[in-house]
């Protein structure tokens, strides 16, 4: 049986159509969502990244602003210019893109943004905060890896995930997330002997490694969700996830395409999140 296609294009399509409904209504009180990206040096990656934010505030209705610095931006500089966006009462999410500058630390940066306006999700006291269960601002790309599964309509609780992968950014906060649902959840990565054995007893396997097509159908129990948050570029030019989706698809159950699967999610997600954090500054929570 031919696994079913977990659309993140769709998905997303769906969330923003909601968001733009609420955005909407907060301005016919008066109210509006500002999002600033700061965007440091000529990363091509991050140009697109950065112009597809700024469809996305313009298509929602939220204020948008786009800080462009020069390569050679300093540190100091790059402090000062999310200062003055931490004390702009306009502004409710601010998003300094990654990579920065081999000259500028991000912990450095990350550290500096008001953990109310950290609509990445990667301030410290919103990842402690995530840890321990209380409320905050996710993740984006964990969030929707998450919100997809949930519109499986598969039962997170009491099923066992298999996280491949412990970045800061993905595999160490969707483990928690999943955690969140009540799922048992293992943890893979370049130091585990037996992922393959591993990863077979997954009802829910979520990819997140930076290696093209590592995760074949050997790895994938019968019928069960993958989620592949893979973003690899071949070489003759063409996107390929993580999991070898050819031979994964005629295993799995749900599984997420390359491109077109957690990639949308990511921006929608985001988008989410200073909405959020718009309603908390405004009281409107």
């Amino acid at each position: 049986m031919a696994a079913t296609i977990i659309s993140g294009k769709q998905i997303s399509e769906e969330i923003r159509h909601d968001i733009k409904q609420e955005v909407d209504k907060m301005k016919a009180q008066g109210f509006q969502p500002g999002l600033a990206v700061v965007l440091v040096g000529e990363d091509p990656a991050s140009h697109v990244y950065v112009r597809n934010k700024e469809k996305a505030c313009h298509d929602l209705g939220y204020y948008s602003e786009v800080h462009r610095l020069s390569a050679d931006t300093s540190q100091e500089e790059l402090l000062a210019m999310v200062h003055k966006l931490n004390n702009q009462e306009n502004i409710h999410g601010i998003l300094v893109q990654l990579p920065l500058p081999k000259q500028i630390e991000e912990k450095a940066i990350i550290d500096a943004i008001s953990p109310e306006k950290d609509v990445d999700g990667f301030h410290p006291i919103n990842v402690g905060n995530l840890v321990i269960g209380d409320d905050s601002l996710l993740p984006c790309t964990p969030a929707g890896v998450i919100e997809m599964i949930k519109r499986t309509g598969i039962e997170m609780s009491g099923k066992h995930a298999v996280v491949i992968g412990r970045s800061n950014i993905v595999g160490k906060p969707v483990s928690l997330l999943l955690q969140r649902e009540n799922a048992t959840v293992t943890m893979c990565h370049s130091r585990t002997t037996n992922m393959k054995e591993l990863a077979r007893q997954a009802d829910i396997l979520v990819v997140a490694i930076g290696r093209a097509n590592f995760v074949d159908a050997s790895y994938i129990k019968p019928g069960a969700v993958v989620i592949d948050v893979g973003m690899n570029r071949l070489d003759n030019g063409k996107l390929a996830g993580d999991v070898d989706f050819e031979s994964a698809k005629e295993v799995s159950g749900p599984i997420t395409p390359v491109p077109g699967g957690v990639g949308p999610m990511t921006i929608t997600m985001l988008m989410q999140n200073t909405l959020v954090a718009a309603r908390r500054a405004y009281g409107l929570n």
